[in-house]
């Protein structure tokens, strides 16, 4: 009787441990940027007409909108982006790739929550690269607040993080004391690209809504870190909310890091993004400087 109460337990400490190893999930994300206003471009290129800036930011509010899929189990996932077809009539595609790297997507996303690391290949300028690092850490300060999404109960937390400069969803509008500022520099300098309206904050504040029914350690993108999978982050600019979830499919998925590329770290790779960002804006400057069209004028 004991031996047989022994085996009992036995087995269902086994069959629970299998439970947890074979534990797997998708997690659908709608992700959506507030586009930035292009009202710059008519100020410095009379040619644009209002009906052609009306096009313009309507492409651009596609572009800032995308479908990501997680991937995940007890410590591992894969983020990555949901390909679109662009309907027709419709020329984003060569854009789309451009912008991809600047808008946290072109790539797999690879987080491990045990080791702490992550690793994200990029193509950026033709070149491929595959950033190693560190998981970024969230001082997440848990609220009381709570949401229902998708029918799991949800708690509000909140951080605060550095915002990057290689992410062109944290450009922000120049405020009026900036823009007062600029007003005072030299003709050259006045003549600027798109770019130099905007400027990227130091901090933002990250809102967070996760549900401690699913309880793993994992989110979108780079977020991790709190008693529940991520459902919903937002960050003022960027709202990123997920719209289905599957536990536990029949039909596993292989959770793998990307392999390919040139192996770099986060600085390392935001150091080449911001180099050649800087090169594109003193060229334009210097169309602008030797009497060519520049991007805007101020």
């Amino acid at each position: 009787m004991k031996k047989t109460l022994f085996y009992m337990l036995l087995m269902l400490v086994f069959v629970k441990v299998q439970a947890q190893k074979d534990f797997q999930g998708m997690a659908v994300y709608e992700s959506k940027t507030q586009a930035p206003k292009m009202d710059g471009l008519r100020a410095g290129n009379r040619d644009i007409t209002p009906e052609m800036q009306k096009t313009m930011e309507e492409r651009m509010k596609t572009m800032l909108e995308k479908t990501f899929v997680l991937n995940f189990d007890k410590s591992t996932s894969t983020y990555k982006e949901e390909e679109k077809l662009d309907a027709p009539g419709q020329q984003n595609g060569g854009m789309r790739i451009m912008m991809n790297s600047f808008m946290g997507g072109g790539g797999t996303f690879y987080k491990d929550v045990k080791t702490k690391k992550y690793t994200v290949d990029k193509e950026f300028m033709g070149k491929e690269f595959l950033v190693i690092d560190s998981l970024p850490k969230f001082n997440w300060k848990l609220e009381s607040e709570t949401k229902q999404i998708g029918g799991y109960n949800c708690y509000k937390a909140t951080a605060v993080r550095e915002a990057s400069k290689t992410d062109f969803r944290n450009f922000r509008p120049k405020n009026q004391d900036n823009k007062k500022d600029d007003a005072k520099k030299t003709t050259t300098e006045k003549t600027t690209n798109f770019e130099d309206s905007f400027e990227i904050p130091k901090e933002i504040v990250i809102t967070a809504w996760y549900s401690p029914e699913i309880p793993i350690n994992q989110g979108p993108e780079n977020y991790w870190g709190l008693p529940g999978l991520i459902l919903e982050i937002n960050d003022g600019k960027t709202v990123i909310l997920c719209s289905k979830i599957v536990l536990n499919a029949k039909d596993k998925v292989v959770i793998k890091a990307p392999a390919k590329g040139k192996e770099v770290t986060q600085k390392e790779y935001d150091e080449t993004v911001i180099k050649k960002m800087e090169e594109f804006r003193e060229m334009n400057r210097g169309r602008g400087a030797n009497g060519g069209p520049p991007m805007i004028r101020q």
